[in-house]
């Protein structure tokens, strides 16, 4: 017993620090958060420190504090951006080259995400992330929506540990008809505001999350400025007389600003608008109150916006997370130019849920100043995004505007690259296209420039992008949906203002033929121009262009 006694003394205090060490609470991981923030329809003028007259003070001090993108594109509309920025592909790739809507027949049109690619939650989870979406999915198929669908493409099924949003696009901002938390169809209360809910969820989970010790990534999908024209009346009444002038004069205003600031080079030109603008000294005192009113309220749905990466900024904060979280801020295209009218049509109804408008083409195309075109094109004023990068003292020379051209296909490299996390070649049995993109973190404090060609269709809108030349062509909705090709000098002529196709068809050439080999190689054929959202016509009756 003398011997086996000192020893037994030794054995339990040798279990005794182990077992204090195993329950020490883990190591707080040195992986940086992240928070990817994206606006839904706003234009490349719509924010401050991009040229706008909207009071947008937060994402303004993301930029000042970090850095702007002058020359970064998205896949000219909502369900094609969204699933190049959560997969790296381009959208034909994922499913999705056209909308959520209908499933066209064909490998690149069906209709939501395929299996032949990851998100970023899927990604990320693998590296050790905890990953959380809200607001809006908008990449499985509209008509499994409902709680008795199959659910294998919706956010907690593809890589997201919570959410809370919808699954559909355009929705009511008092009183949505899809809300869901994971896979649960909830109901809004009364004083529901959509923008409002998305920034409060987004806290919730960052203050929840900082329990766990564990790194983030958040995902915050905002429906605003997405029509209807809704939004809070205190934020309204912010904007009242701010657009009381007309379009043209807040456009050449905000044209100026643009150079100023830098986001545009002097040499720039401003576009002539297309479409049907109106002409604001021709409208009645009546229409003009009107349409001042409708900017307003799509002001207002900023501004409301702009809030919420405040308060998601002063939580980040108030956890102790700033200081090791990545925020990126973009949109999904450029405005919209789309006619939208239902319900009340009277002025005092504007703005709340009684009416569902958009606020039309001719404030669209200040939205989109200096740039052409709107969202569904393929020009600069569908394409264009700004893009803010904000990561506390890993920016090192703050407030910078970066000239390297970038495509939402390279948020899902950068983000590897940043969580140092692994990108699979096989997930659940099916193997994944690897990711087109390139990692945007080399030019975050660097003046190096890459030369990219990067590649654009959608309902037969086509581009390329090739060094500082594009070719950009319009759709027709007969077959083949196509018209002449367009080309421009983007570092002389960003806004796209003099073709000179006619001037080098050799470059016009080499190009198409680039256009059109990528185009057969990532299921972008056949092409289709129809008008799918307002005549549902027969898949098998889709016609190809080779």
């Amino acid at each position: 017993m003398k011997i086996y006694f000192p020893l037994f003394i030794i054995v339990l205090t040798l279990f005794s620090c182990q077992h204090k060490k195993s329950s020490l609470k883990k190591p707080v991981s040195n992986k940086p958060n992240i928070v990817l923030i994206m606006a839904d329809d706003m234009g490349f003028s719509d924010i401050g420190c991009y040229g706008s007259e909207i009071h947008t003070p937060n994402i303004d001090r993301l930029a000042s504090q970090g850095i702007r993108f002058d020359r970064f594109h998205n896949a000219s509309r909502c369900c094609p951006t969204r699933a190049s920025l959560l997969t790296g592909l381009y959208p034909h790739q994922t499913g999705l080259g056209w909308m959520t809507r209908l499933d066209l027949g064909h490998p690149g049109y069906i209709g939501q995400l395929n299996k032949q690619c990851v998100t970023l939650g899927e990604v990320l989870q693998q590296a050790g992330y905890h990953t959380y979406i809200s607001g809006k999915w908008h990449v499985n198929k509209d008509d499994e929506c409902e709680p008795d669908s199959p659910k294998h493409n919706w956010p907690v099924h593809r890589g997201f540990d919570g959410f809370f949003g919808t699954l559909k696009g355009a929705t009511d901002y008092f009183k949505p008809e899809y809300l869901f938390e994971n896979d649960r169809r909830i109901q809004p209360d009364s004083h529901f505001y959509f923008t409002d809910a998305i920034t409060y969820h987004a806290c919730q989970f960052i203050k929840e999350q900082q329990k766990t010790k564990s790194p983030f990534f958040l995902y915050v999908a905002h429906v605003a400025p997405h029509w209807p024209l809704q939004a809070k009346k205190e934020d309204i009444a912010k904007y009242m007389t701010t657009y009381q002038s007309g379009w043209d004069s807040i456009r050449l205003k905000r044209f100026e600003r643009m150079k100023a600031l830098g986001v545009i080079s002097p040499n720039t030109n401003l576009s002539k608008p297309q479409g049907d603008i109106l002409n604001w000294q021709e409208l009645s005192d009546k229409q003009k109150k009107d349409m001042a009113k409708r900017m307003a309220i799509y002001a207002a749905q900023i501004d409301a916006l702009d809030q919420g990466v405040g308060k998601i900024i002063e939580t980040l904060k108030l956890t102790g997370a700033l200081d090791n979280t990545l925020i990126i801020f973009l949109s999904d295209n450029g405005a919209s130019s789309l006619k939208v009218s239902r319900r009340s049509k009277k002025y005092e109804d504007l703005g709340s849920d009684k009416s569902f408008e958009s606020y039309g083409i001719s404030w669209a195309n200040l939205s989109n100043t200096p740039l052409k075109y709107y969202k569904l094109y393929e020009h600069e004023g569908g394409t264009a995004t700004p893009l803010i990068v904000y990561w506390g003292d890993k920016i090192k020379r703050k407030g910078r505007i970066i000239h390297q051209t970038g495509h939402v296909i390279d948020i899902m490299p950068t983000l590897i690259q940043v969580a140092g996390a692994s990108y699979p070649k096989t997930y659940k049995g099916h193997r994944i296209k690897t990711f087109q993109g390139i990692s945007l973190l080399p030019y975050f404090n660097s003046d190096s420039l890459t030369k990219r060609t990067l590649f654009f269709e959608h309902v037969a809108n086509r581009a390329v992008i090739d060094g500082d030349w594009k070719l950009v062509s319009l759709a027709k909705h007969t077959f083949p949906y196509i018209t002449d090709w367009e080309l421009y000098n983007l570092k002389e002529d960003r806004s796209e203002t003099r073709n000179l196709a006619e001037k080098y068809p050799e470059i016009v050439k080499r190009l198409a033929e680039k256009w059109q080999t990528w185009a057969e190689q990532n299921q972008v054929l056949p092409l289709d121009g129809r008008d799918w959202n307002h005549k549902i016509a027969d898949p098998k009756g889709v016609q190809t262009h080779l």
